[in-house]
């Protein structure tokens, strides 16, 4: 089966919703994946016409506030009420874009007792697990690699993740979202996706620079040291058939770190073009070809 190609807007930050969905839709995208910082206020009817005129599917959306506990390096609400109010807004602003699942984070427990830090992230869960079920949508637990996470999570394997969600009941509403960059070098990878992979309601695919400046400082498929051929074919060997969506973080000094080869700062339709063919040349690639050409 061959693979359907997304990108989360997030990799085309400066553009706007509309013309992201226009240039998705002519690079002959299969999907977009919709970040809600991208939707004007009041202008949710017209885009869900713009996405429906244009045949794209809504891969992973990822909402304005997007973890229980906080996230210093991105701001928003510190109290996790606030927060788990605000997600659940987000949840019922994006039901109507049909999207495979919604991106969630736990957030930080830095500062915080670990044993509170949990339990605050578990009836999270169960909050946000109960207006999913309402709203007839998913939601991906990310986890956030263990390098520099402890700014962003308490899980960062899929392991981990899966125990945290036994601890919250395992509402079926609640799965994993599958991320590259986070996942690519654990221990048990290869495993967990043959394991879990009924779970996932989405996977961003980038790939990691060598050395890493920073948190948003990704690359494209083939431009850093994960193998990315072969997880791409774990995941389709296991059975995967959703959107493979791109997500870049390239800074442009919009977090502070302003890269001169940024991805943010290029034109979209050149990301596009060379996201498709990134994500193409790393497909045809067999793990056996890898070992082969290294």
């Amino acid at each position: 089966m061959e693979p359907q190609l997304s990108v989360s807007q997030i990799t085309t930050l400066n553009a706007a919703f509309a013309d992201d969905v226009r240039t998705y839709a002519a690079a002959g995208l299969a999907g977009i994946g919709i970040w809600e910082l991208k939707l004007a206020e009041g202008g949710d009817a017209e885009a869900l016409e713009l996405l429906a005129a244009s045949g794209l599917a809504a891969a992973a959306a990822v909402p304005a506030v997007p973890s229980i506990l906080p996230l210093p390096l991105l701001g928003g609400p510190d109290d996790p009420a606030e927060r788990i109010d605000a997600y659940c807004h987000s949840m019922e602003r994006l039901a109507p874009f049909r999207p495979s699942g919604l991106v969630l984070l736990t957030g930080t427990g830095d500062g915080r007792d670990p044993d509170e830090a949990r339990a605050i992230v578990l009836d999270g869960l169960q909050t946000i697990a109960a207006e999913a079920k309402r709203l007839g949508l998913r939601i991906g637990l990310e986890p956030y690699q263990r390098d520099g996470g402890e700014l962003w999570t308490i899980v960062s394997s899929i392991p981990e993740a899966i125990e945290l969600l036994g601890d919250a009941g395992d509402p079926p509403a609640l799965g994993i979202q599958f991320d590259l960059w986070h996942l690519w070098n654990t221990p048990t990878l290869y495993d967990d996706i043959a394991a879990e992979v009924h779970r996932f309601t989405g996977v961003h695919v980038c790939d990691v620079r060598e050395p890493t400046r920073g948190w948003a400082d990704r690359v494209l498929p083939g431009e850093g040291i994960a193998d990315v051929p072969a997880i791409l074919r774990a995941l389709d060997e296991a059975g995967w058939d959703g959107l493979y969506d791109i997500e870049i973080f390239s800074d442009d000094g919009t977090f502070g770190a302003e890269y001169p080869d940024s991805i943010w700062a290029a034109p979209a339709t050149e990301t596009l073009a060379r996201a498709r063919a990134a994500f193409e040349q790393s497909w045809s690639l067999t793990p056996q070809t890898v070992k082969e050409t290294t």
